[in-house]
């Protein structure tokens, strides 16, 4: 389902048959992730008026959406995106109002509010690690799937700067449950858009490969060794990032609004790194160019930590964002080519469970820290930490390549990608 070109580039991605409606559906379904966690926070805080409370409840609801997610993805590859993701995101939705309705009820015990955000975040449907793997089935140019895998990085860094922003216009005018809501509105809305979709179709499942799945697990899990390890230490280094820049802003007696600036720039030079990369035809392999990525972040996270101003710290800042984004995008093409197609939902979900969990890894470790030795010495400690990130070697390339190679081969039994969409 891919138009050939001889000059890939993003307009080039989005021409592709049924693309554009895809990934559009997809960006509203994902768009709730970049809501929920904010609008959840505000409604269980004024529930029970405690912090305590709201942060044991997110904490929750963040465990078990980030540890689970692999598991949800393999349901996915084995029954595809209509028979597991769409019951999948019905019942998030459900939840997420339900959810809604008992932060709205006073008198609701902690205990309640706990245990059905952690229910909830059980079901959350693994919208971003499916459209990576419905781009790899509409596009079997790699260099056009890099430049889908860097669009659909930069249109997720965006949705989670503007995410928050569109709950504080919510809760300008109704209560915080409405953006609860809001959010169940749009991942129920997005997936039935996204999983109805032809190019949904392009994924084929792992019904079929069950035996040799226990073959070739051990391999498989060899090759994506680095990039979850890396992916990892990308976590660390951006949540390290949140709380140094506060440290930093309270010893110089600084505001709210400096913290918001720095953090902008971080988000800014990921997306402005994402497009860079994106528009590059790479010579060098994803497994040898994703350590200097790794490097490179971990580099100028330490160079932060000698900034003498706010100025110098904002520009340190977003030079680390420029290799966020390539990195994460590198990572999931890895991730992608190392396996066989039917399993990439779940392997872009390692990687995805990879960098949430660092990030909580490492805003934990991070706190523990700042308390403890100069700001200068933290922001190195992190960088060292997402630096050393890059020795882990890739094993596995050539395999992956080999898995890629063959899983391009046409097969008399698949049906022609004409005909995706209509599979079941």
């Amino acid at each position: 389902m891919s138009t050939p070109s001889a000059r890939p580039s993003y307009a080039a991605v989005l021409r592709v048959p049924h693309a554009r409606r895809t990934f559009a559906a997809a960006l509203v379904g994902r768009l709730s992730y970049g809501t929920v966690n904010l609008a959840l926070m505000l409604s269980v805080t004024r529930a029970t008026g405690s912090y305590a409370v709201a942060g044991t409840v997110m904490a929750l609801f963040g465990a078990t959406s980030v540890f689970l997610s692999p598991y949800r993805a393999g349901l996915v590859d084995r029954h595809g995106p209509r028979r597991a993701l769409l019951p999948m995101a019905l019942l998030y939705a459900v939840l997420l109002c339900a959810l809604a309705a008992a932060c709205g009820r006073p008198g609701t015990p902690a205990a309640v509010l706990a245990g059905a955000a952690a229910l909830t975040g059980a079901c959350t449907p693994p919208l971003g690690s499916t459209m990576r793997a419905v781009w790899a089935g509409l596009l079997p140019d790699r260099r056009m799937l890099q430049r889908a895998y860097s669009l659909d990085g930069v249109a997720e860094e965006l949705l989670f700067v503007s995410g928050p922003l569109l709950v504080g216009v919510v809760v300008g005018f109704a209560p915080p449950v409405a953006g609860v809501v809001l959010s169940a509105l749009l991942v129920a809305a997005g997936t039935l858009a996204f999983a109805t979709s032809p190019a949904a179709g392009v994924l084929r499942t792992a019904g079929g490969a069950k035996e040799d799945s226990g073959r070739a697990g051990a391999g498989q899990g060899r090759a994506l060794l680095q990039p979850v390890v890396v992916c990892a230490g990308v976590g660390i280094a951006v949540s390290a990032v949140d709380l140094l820049v506060v440290a930093f802003a309270g010893e110089r007696g600084l505001g709210g609004g400096t913290v918001a600036w720095v953090l902008a720039a971080l988000s800014v030079g990921s997306a402005a790194g994402g497009l860079l990369n994106g528009a590059v035809t790479w010579s060098s392999p994803t497994r040898a160019r994703l350590p200097f990525l790794a490097a490179g972040l971990g580099l100028c996270l330490a160079a932060a930590g000698l900034a003498p101003g706010v100025g110098t710290l904002v520009a340190a800042v977003a030079c680390a964002g420029v290799f966020v984004a390539p990195a994460l995008t590198t990572a999931y093409l890895i991730a992608d080519e190392s396996v066989a197609p039917e399993f990439r939902n779940r392997a872009g979900a390692w990687v995805n469970t990879a960098v949430n969990a660092g990030s909580s890894a490492g805003a934990a470790a991070v706190g523990l820290l700042v308390e403890r030795l100069p700001l200068p010495v933290c922001f190195a400690v992190s960088g060292a930490v997402a630096a050393a990130t890059a020795l882990v070697p890739g094993a596995g390339g050539r395999s992956g390549e080999r898995a890629w190679s063959l899983s391009r081969r046409p097969s008399r039994s698949r049906p022609s990608p004409g005909r995706a969409g209509d599979r079941p």
